[in-house]
């Protein structure tokens, strides 16, 4: 399986759902704006749901990244950074929730839990590092609110604030931590 065909077609699901939501993404339109036959399109996805769950399993390879560089650099830290998600990240995280809020019912229940185990990884992640459960909760909530905003592409908080925001909490979650 060529894995530059499947990113083709991946990318152009993605693109298709930003574009026109979950409800009017066909097949035939995946195919076509990836450059291949609907043929193509189903020898590496066999069904609509197989395209959502290969765009959430993206998504799980960008969290197991940046968890990879957390467990390195500080999960607090790395956490409250990329709550900030680059574009394509951004673009991936609101076209499976697009998806999926079109479907609800129908669409793959392996795509809503990938979605669910990706979020629960850093709240258990955060319980974890730090001592304080409350805080842990905080820095969770604070950096979803952050994440959420980004990507359904909401107003963004002044910067200023949101660096000074940060620093409150990596400063709060430093005195809390768990003593191996």
């Amino acid at each position: 399986m060529s894995s530059s065909t499947r990113d083709r077609i991946l990318d152009a699901y993605r693109d298709l759902l930003l574009a026109h939501g979950g409800v009017g993404v066909s097949l035939e339109a995946v195919a076509a704006r990836a450059g291949i036959s609907k043929g193509g399109l189903l020898y590496h996805f066999p069904a609509k749901s197989a395209l959502l769950i290969g765009l959430t399993t993206r998504l799980r390879e960008y969290t197991q990244a940046n968890v990879a560089r957390a467990r390195r650099e500080g999960i607090v830290h790395v956490f409250l950074q990329t709550s900030t998600p680059r574009a394509s990240e951004a673009d991936h995280y609101w076209a499976a929730l697009t998806a999926i809020a079109a479907d609800r019912r129908g669409s793959p229940r392996e795509a809503r839990e990938t979605l669910d185990d990706v979020f629960n990884l850093w709240s258990d992640l955060l319980k974890e590092e730090i001592d304080d459960p409350v805080l842990a909760d905080t820095i969770r909530l604070v950096g979803d609110g952050l994440y959420l905003t980004t990507v359904a592409g909401l107003p963004r908080p002044d910067q200023a604030g949101v660096r000074a925001v940060i620093e409150q909490l990596e400063g709060r979650a430093a005195h809390a931590r768990r003593t191996p």
